[in-house]
């Protein structure tokens, strides 16, 4: 197998229109510069409306999608791979479309008796001072309004009161038609990401992110070199970090992901863990926490890119 992957024709995908595009542009840069110490026909490819075209006249043997938010972490693009049948890295169909719309990723979650923040959904359709109400009597006085169907913490909003929940929900609803509310747990953010390939499935080791005072690790502090601090391994109470690696897996599983995934936590001082969400395709920028947890586990990013590839070649030819 080894001189076959050698010879095998990547296709990297990224960008397309989702506001999250530069940062995968980003993740397949440093993507392409790594598989190339591997394979010597690599490919960068745009999501545009030339892509289908490339990818059905080029002879690709993997596809690597490394997209962000709609279209690429949706089930879109994963769909359309399976009608090419070119094998890819990541999640299948449907695994991509539940992790990425928040409201189907709790219920998953739920049933799984996996601990998650108190919460429900809401859609632009309703009136606001019901679903303000209802906010009130069912998730509490201090909330976080996250948009359904998007990464990277884009469109978050904090609030506290009736009024100031209203006005949050007002901005949300500019961007997106449907909202999940949660209540607001205060706590140390960690996350954990799992790599599977065709014999085992493990969790890599924990990663604290730090923001500075006051601060959350939203879009910006993903993104910019020197705003946030990872340390890993995080400094956990040993039960609480085998707990909540057991956690991160079991999301994985139930949610049907393949390959890789890595999921964001909320520890509280009291060492309660909350799973806040997971995503099927994490960011692989300079900045990001998935290679960070992987070199902790000794696996360079070279190799870690090299693996997925692998992976997703031996998967599509069985």
């Amino acid at each position: 197998m080894e001189n076959t992957t050698k010879k095998l024709k990547v296709a990297i995908i990224c960008g397309g229109f989702s506001t999250e595009s530069e940062v995968s542009r980003s993740s397949a840069n440093a993507v392409a510069k790594a598989l190339r110490n591997s394979y010597a026909d690599i490919h960068v490819l745009e999501l545009d409306s030339e892509l289908p075209k490339k990818l059905i006249s080029d002879n690709f043997d993997v596809a690597f999608p490394v997209l962000h938010g709609a279209i690429g972490e949706d089930g879109t693009i994963q769909g359309f791979l399976e009608i090419l049948g070119l094998p890819y890295v990541g999640s299948g169909v449907k695994a991509s479309a539940c992790a990425l719309h928040k409201p189907t990723a709790k219920l998953i979650f739920a049933a799984a008796k996996l601990p998650c923040a108190l919460g429900i959904t809401i859609n632009r359709d309703e009136e606001i001072e019901e679903v303000v109400n209802n906010i009130l009597k069912n998730v509490g006085n201090d909330v976080v309004i996250k948009p359904c169907d998007q990464g990277s913490a884009l469109g978050i909003e904090f609030a506290q009161g009736s009024q100031n929940i209203a006005s949050s929900i007002k901005r949300v609803f500019d961007n997106s038609a449907e909202a999940v509310v949660e209540k607001r747990i205060i706590g140390r953010e960690i996350t954990i990401g799992v790599l599977e390939d065709h014999t085992q499935i493990k969790a890599l080791p924990i990663v604290e992110v730090i923001t500075p005072l006051g601060q959350w690790y939203d879009f910006e502090h993903r993104y910019t070199e020197g705003a946030s601090q990872h340390v890993v391994p995080a400094q956990l109470p040993q039960d609480v970090y085998e707990r909540a690696s057991e956690i991160a897996i079991q999301a994985h599983q139930v949610l049907g992901c393949k390959d890789l995934s890595r999921s964001d936590f909320i520890i509280t001082d009291s060492s309660e863990i909350y799973l806040l969400e997971t995503n099927t395709l994490p960011g692989m920028t300079p900045t990001s926490l998935y290679p960070d947890a992987a070199r902790a586990a000794g696996i360079s990013f070279d190799e870690l890119v090299k693996q997925l590839v692998d992976t997703a070649f031996i998967r599509g030819s069985r």
